[in-house]
């Protein structure tokens, strides 16, 4: 039997992959080249839109534990992260460019996957997985709350940093380091005085920004907030969030500055680098006018401004079961932001499990059910949850995943023990053969 696959970007590859990988023939349809949303550049599959960081990859953390959930599954995304992986203290961040070549390369290389490039503006009977992401097109996102007999989503608005070459930054004004010396010194930190802090900000909060219909600041997801709206917030909102200085010391003075601007790299070859939470939704102009008012920035050039777009995603708790699957129909499954995962290996395991799922129900066999001990279970049952009342997108966290029987008090080694018991059970899944 076949299995159609809506969707080529984290989630869909994914769970393509993994069908395809069960011995199951998948028809993968991708409308790029054909057609490109307003947030893509690349013909290229596995597009990483806004930053290329998969974030903190220590067990102690909730994203860390996921990643080695999805590495011991047999996770396509995971592999070629850590086989495109560029230096990034402890978080993994990859090469953009190089990443999502990867990905294609392996996807359009497996025998038991075809792809089409076209786009779907209908819910296919199934079995399907759409993962269509934030960006589903008007066509396939109107059909898709038809379906559900919806007349719209819920949304929120995702914002992407600016890239600059690293050949435009002022050495003289930055210097190498990562916050508390973690790992090598991976990322360039460009200070600012509390005049120039000052200064700064003032001239964010007011710069002009592009226009976006039905844009308000309430509309904006937490963890992916423009710039120039933490400015608007108050004059220290920055210094707590993207330029904090703790952890840092800059050499000229031996003393952690005011404030900080971090770079990290994008790509291998260390010349392009993306500016650490500063996502924007400035006028072009007004984004090189303020972000040249940093010091170490003065001079920088600028490969790709900010941008901003309406990300949409479903009422899941509603919709859909604890597999990512319409409970009226198990043969309809969604996958990826659009089911109200946030973030590149939150949509990753989305995929997986959807998939994974998807093979055992025409395969004729039992589906695996991965529980709340795990990071890739509790995200799933998260989403499906029916007693969450106002539900928003959420990254995965420690706080949805079963607690311990015995108490820890120290946070960090609570967390690792969250982790270790989690792995244990995917190990025993991984051996009965998932």
């Amino acid at each position: 039997m076949e299995v159609k696959v809506i969707g080529a970007g984290l989630a869909g590859c994914e769970a393509a992959w993994q069908l395809a990988n069960r011995g199951i023939s998948v028809a993968l349809y991708e409308m790029k080249p054909e057609k490109m949303s307003p947030a893509h550049h690349s013909e290229d599959f596995a597009e990483l839109v806004c930053s290329n960081s998969l974030r903190g990859d220590r067990l102690e953390n909730a994203v860390g534990l996921l990643k080695e959930e999805l590495r011991r599954c047999g996770s396509l995304i995971m592999a070629c992260a850590e086989a495109t992986r560029v230096e990034a203290g402890g978080c993994l961040a990859v090469d953009r460019g190089g990443f999502s070549r990867m990905v294609t390369e392996k996807i359009r290389s497996h025998p038991n996957i075809t792809v089409t490039a076209q786009e779907i503006t209908q819910v296919p009977e199934g079995p399907v997985i759409i993962a269509t992401g934030p960006l589903t097109s008007d066509a396939l996102s109107d059909a898709i709350g038809q379906y559900f007999g919806q007349t719209g989503y819920l949304h929120f608005f995702d914002a992407a940093a600016p890239l600059i070459t690293a050949d435009s930054i002022d050495m003289r004004s930055g210097w190498w380091q990562s916050r508390y010396d973690r790992g090598t010194p991976d990322y360039i930190n460009c200070a600012l005085d509390r005049e120039q802090y000052e200064h700064f900000v003032r001239e964010l909060s007011s710069a002009e920004e592009a226009e976006v219909h039905g844009f308000e600041d309430q509309n904006v997801f937490e963890g992916c907030m423009p710039v120039e709206v933490m400015a608007r917030r108050g004059i220290d909102t920055l210094r707590y969030g993207p330029m904090k200085p703790v952890g840092l010391a800059d050499p000229k003075t031996g003393k952690e500055p005011y404030a900080v601007v971090q770079l990290r790299q994008d790509n291998v070859a260390k010349s392009i680098f993306n500016l650490v939470g500063f996502q924007t939704h400035l006028k072009f102009g007004e984004q090189k006018r303020v972000f040249s008012m940093i010091p170490a920035l003065r001079n920088a050039e600028f490969v790709r401004y900010g941008v901003m777009h309406r990300n949409t995603f479903l009422q899941s708790p509603k919709l859909l079961d604890r597999f990512y699957a319409d409970r009226r129909n198990p043969l309809v499954a969604f996958a990826g932001q659009m089911t109200g995962v946030e973030g590149y290996v939150e949509s990753t395991a989305s995929g997986f499990l959807a998939a994974v799922a998807m093979a055992a129900k025409v395969q004729g066999r039992q589906v695996p059910e991965f529980p709340r001990t795990t990071a890739i279970g509790a995200l799933g049952l998260y989403i499906s949850d029916e007693k969450i009342e106002r539900f928003q997108p959420m990254n995965i966290n420690f706080s949805i995943i079963d607690p311990l029987n015995q108490r820890i008090r120290k946070k960090s080694e609570k967390n690792l023990a969250i982790a270790n018991r989690s792995l244990e059970v995917i190990d025993s899944m991984v051996a009965a053969g998932i």
